[in-house]
């Protein structure tokens, strides 16, 4: 049943943590695509998301974006897709936070790379490839927790990044 209207069943997409593989790379696909290619630029064919502009937000802006790319993987945890992928999926977002520290140039990196897009291709070349759920006994709350715990440096990385950055520009600025 659906949680807002008891006469209407609940469709797998009203699902925040969807159970199967094909709602839950649905969820993670819409979320991609907001964060990376939602808003097309007028005569080109580039699209950006909300990512970068995200990013723009002083401080806490690649925090934000790293946070929303961790729900990918967190859902790649839980599809159970092999640890090197997950930990490709890792590096993805890490290389998109630690770069997309860096004012200005960050931002733009953050436009073409497409962190998040990368990650829904491994998760749904994982899940095409796995015809039937494996029954290997790997602990799914186990990866979860490794890919959080490496997300969380990843953006203490980042972070670190950034302030260094800024010191050094504004050093340079200011002399």
């Amino acid at each position: 049943m659906s949680r807002t209207n008891p006469r209407f069943p609940a469709r797998s997409s009203e699902t925040a943590l969807a159970t199967d593989g094909a709602a839950r790379a649905q969820n993670v696909r819409v979320l991609a695509r907001l964060l990376d290619s939602a808003i097309p630029i007028p005569g080109t064919s580039w699209k950006v998301g909300f990512d970068p502009l995200i990013g723009l937000i002083p401080g806490i802006g690649d925090l934000i974006g790293a946070v929303l790319s961790g729900y990918i993987i967190v859902q790649a945890a839980r599809a159970e897709v092999p640890t090197l992928t997950l930990a490709r999926m890792l590096a993805n977002v890490g290389f998109d936070t630690l770069v997309g520290a860096i004012p200005a140039l960050g931002d733009v990196f953050d436009a073409a790379w497409k962190s998040n897009t990368r990650n829904v291709a491994l998760l749904e070349r994982h899940l095409a490839l796995s015809v039937e759920p494996t029954r290997e006994r790997r602990s799914v709350v186990g990866a979860t927790v490794l890919a959080l715990t490496a997300l969380v440096l990843i953006v203490g990385a980042g972070l670190a990044l950034g302030i260094f950055a800024a010191r050094l520009l504004w050093g340079l600025t200011t002399r």
